[in-house]
């Protein structure tokens, strides 16, 4: 059996997201889904699996639904597939973030980098002005990235102000490109470093996984695998099943 897993997120403001947290782990429940979703007042971000019928029942309930009530009318949505189901159970937190990086200036909703397409991405990544920045942890980076990225060498995404901070200078690198797995952390990262006083901050529209699936291999810069937090642990283009990666997670 092969198994629809859905990398999901939206910014936007969720008051109540105390109050949705019983009833869509019941939904995702009901609907045989595991993974987990992460709710905060800034919204919604997670990773799901199940069956295409569970899945597809699912975001139709996020967009259209009761619970959010039209609120998710612009997700970000990933899709890839899964030989064994790859998440042990159904879980649903409630966070300050959904993704965490401590500095309340840095919202999405108000300020966000240029996006740019999987397409284009090669073209603008080329460019000799351009800082490419790798805003994942360590342990991501080191099982594959972009050529001729630069890795901040970070533990936790919290600490991305930090080499910020230290290592660049708004009056010297006018022009960054970044990018995460999903997207999500290049908005926050990248609002963040707007509010800095950086002036061209681009990143990566759907992240590495897009990029993965929507260019041919041929034409790659990526080297390496994807990591993913479940336990197919990383992929590489066209979304497959990296397991020769398990070993390098294994050796941490």
């Amino acid at each position: 059996m092969t198994y629809k897993v859905a990398a999901l997120y939206q910014f936007v403001s969720l008051p109540d997201f105390r109050e949705i947290r019983d009833p869509l782990h019941a939904l995702c429940t009901d609907l045989g889904i595991k993974g987990t979703l992460l709710l905060a007042q800034e919204g919604i971000n997670g990773t799901v699996a199940g069956t295409e019928e569970g899945i597809d029942a699912l975001l139709g309930e996020l967009r259209e639904g009761r619970l959010f009530q039209g609120r998710l009318d612009n997700l970000e949505l990933k899709f890839s597939a899964a030989s064994e189901m790859p998440f042990k159970r159904m879980k649903v937190r409630l966070k300050k973030e959904i993704v965490t990086l401590g500095d309340p200036q840095a919202d999405p909703t108000r300020q966000v980098g240029i996006y740019v397409s999987p397409a284009d991405w090669n073209t603008l990544i080329e460019s000799p002005d351009i800082v490419l920045l790798d805003t994942r942890n360590d342990f991501e980076v080191e099982m594959g990235t972009f050529a001729g990225a630069v890795d901040p060498r970070i533990k936790t995404f919290s600490a991305f102000k930090d080499f910020v901070r230290n290592e660049l200078d708004p009056a010297k690198h006018k022009r960054v490109a970044m990018f995460c797995t999903g997207g999500i952390r290049c908005e926050k990262a990248s609002a963040y470093m707007l509010g800095q006083g950086f002036e061209e901050v681009y990143h990566l529209k759907g992240g590495i996984l897009k990029y993965l699936e929507e260019v041919p291999e041929t034409e790659s810069r990526w080297n390496g695998g994807c990591f993913v937090f479940d336990e197919r642990v990383s992929l590489g283009h066209g979304l497959v099943e990296r397991p020769e990666d398990r070993s390098l997670l294994a050796d941490e």
